[in-house]
């Protein structure tokens, strides 16, 4: 017979992998309530549901269900005539303010993103990403053949650069920088931080060229428009010659190979004296390898890229001429590797 202990233990485990199943059902409530744009409307006061639904033009009673949900999710409370409040959890979810997750959540939560987990299974077991055999095309081209939801896509990591873009801003120098250029750098929300520091520094915007026409607007009417151009461009064939490259969680989106050759065009490219600095998440040991080994699997199953271990990264600079020189730390869990020609 268990003692009150283990059954305590027991009861415990079955509830926390009772949610870890059912996690699904909070991320696409989550994508509702952002694509609906509930934070922004309880931003000024509290709601009823047919209200929220009449400035959404969305179904008054499935609106009202989803809204009870986000009680349970602490997203909402209600009082007694049935008007929702927002919770600072919610507000999290807001357009346009600092460190909004709104893009994260959209663009986490896509076609494009969510429909290759489907065939998690088969990627482990035959050891490469089917991403293309669900999508029907290969990831970077599914999403050229569909800006929204590449623009989602850009938008999510606009939001995770935006949280720590200062904190890795202040660890990279840039005071002898002439020209950096941030390699696939969507939005350029880590050059932007770095032009914050460094009111002196030009910068180049590089990423697919669909890429770069979503971004270009918005940049040539940001406050940085007279030091950042933006240009399309292929990684894999050449990189404008600057003395900086931002590399920020680009790495992470290729296999060994593909990372030796964008490391080997920037090598190519860069003017004598000039770095690169790598911005990611590193791995840490196996005894306690951290919740980046989560994303490590979201890479496998969207196109074959992984997280790496400072010794991988020493390894993939090594192939393309390079050498590591140091790395940098902040505030953030991004680390980031800087190396020069070797």
């Amino acid at each position: 017979m268990p003692t009150d202990q283990g059954l305590v233990r027991g009861v415990d485990n079955h509830q926390k992998m009772f949610d870890m199943i059912f996690g699904y059902r909070a991320s696409q409530t989550i994508r509702a309530f952002a694509d609906l744009s509930l934070a922004d409307h309880l931003a000024n006061g509290p709601l009823t549901a047919a209200e929220a639904a009449a400035r959404e033009d969305s179904a008054p009673e499935t609106t009202f269900r989803l809204m009870r949900a986000g009680i349970a999710l602490g997203l909402l409370t209600v009082d007694a005539e049935q008007r929702f409040h927002s919770t600072a959890l919610l507000d999290t979810l807001r357009e346009g303010v600092p460190a909004s997750l709104r893009g994260l959540a959209l663009g986490v939560t896509n076609h494009a993103s969510w429909l290759p987990w489907s065939e998690f299974v088969e990627t482990v077991r035959t050891g490469r990403s089917q991403a293309d055999k669900v999508l029907g095309m290969e990831i970077f081209e599914y999403l050229r053949q569909h800006p929204a939801q590449s623009q989602e896509l850009t938008a999510a990591m606009e939001s995770v650069t935006s949280l720590w873009a200062l904190d890795v801003a202040h660890a990279i120098d840039t005071s002898d920088v002439q020209l950096a250029v941030d390699v696939g750098g969507a939005s350029g929300a880590l050059l932007r931080g770095l032009q914050q520091v460094n009111p002196g520094l030009h910068g180049i915007v590089f990423d697919r060229l669909d890429v770069a026409a979503d971004v270009a607007d918005a940049i040539a009417s940001s406050e940085f428009a007279d030091r950042t151009e933006v240009v399309g461009g292929d990684f894999f064939q050449a990189v404008p010659p600057a003395d900086l490259y931002l590399l920020k969680s680009v790495l992470h989106d290729w296999d060994d190979a593909s990372c030796v050759q964008i490391l080997s065009r920037c090598r190519e490219a860069m003017v004598p004296g000039g770095r690169v600095a790598i911005v990611e998440f590193l791995l840490k040991d196996l005894e306690d390898p951290g919740v980046m080994t989560l994303t490590d699997l979201s890479m496998l199953t969207l196109g074959g890229g992984q997280e790496r271990s400072l010794a991988e990264f020493e390894a993939l600079l090594s192939k393309a001429g390079l050498r590591r020189t140091g790395v940098l730390t902040s505030d953030s869990p991004l680390s980031v590797i800087e190396a020069v020609v070797a």
